[in-house]
């Protein structure tokens, strides 16, 4: 067997996705550019994922070189994807992590509805959890602490967006007005 194939590698999950009860995507993140690159391959993939997994009752699957572990609720499935060589039980823990974390983030109502309303909050907890497809965290209490903390210091809505907006433009003008002060006292001197 090639050596180079048994050595480990940074990227322990390779996309994390969330589907429907009808198989349509509300959130993906892939992480190795080589696999599935284009949105065409991803959804084709996406879909073989959920005709395979949707109407069984296990929480993994083989497929197209693939370790699938997944979890439904209610109307989402949740998938987490690793390589054929990915210690499962690692790939189980990420996405106990991941579906604790939004359930306990949306309050218990983890459906299709509730979670697109919490879009930005999913995304953080996502990223909270991998990064670049290294698994950072797999404790749901931690990263919803840090989800919280990156929230409160930069919440994100039109009004703070557009008060650090005017704030930037408000330095610059002090800034310009500044260089012309000193421009015009140094040509009088």
């Amino acid at each position: 067997m090639d050596s180079a194939s048994l050595e480990p590698s940074l990227y322990t999950v390779k996309a994390v996705f969330i589907l429907d009860n009808d198989g349509n995507r509300l959130m993906s993140k892939y992480y190795d550019p080589e696999l599935y690159s284009s949105m065409k391959e991803q959804k084709n993939f996406e879909q073989n994922v959920f005709n395979k997994t949707h109407k069984a009752d296990n929480e993994i699957a083989f497929l197209e070189g693939m370790t699938v572990v997944y979890k439904s609720s209610i109307d989402l499935f949740f998938y987490v994807v690793g390589s054929a060589q990915e210690n499962e039980l690692m790939l189980v823990s990420v996405l106990n992590c991941l579906f604790e974390s939004l359930s306990q983030m949306l309050r218990k109502n983890v459906e299709r509805r509730c979670l697109l309303d919490n879009m930005e909050g999913v995304f953080l907890v996502v990223d909270e959890i991998i990064d670049g497809g290294v698994i950072l965290e797999s404790d749901p209490q931690q990263v919803l602490q840090k989800v919280s903390y990156r929230a409160d210091e930069n919440p994100l809505s039109e009004q703070t967006v557009a008060q650090h907006i005017t704030e930037k433009l408000a330095l610059t003008s002090n800034v310009l007005q500044s260089a012309k002060d000193q421009i015009k006292w140094s040509i009088l001197k």
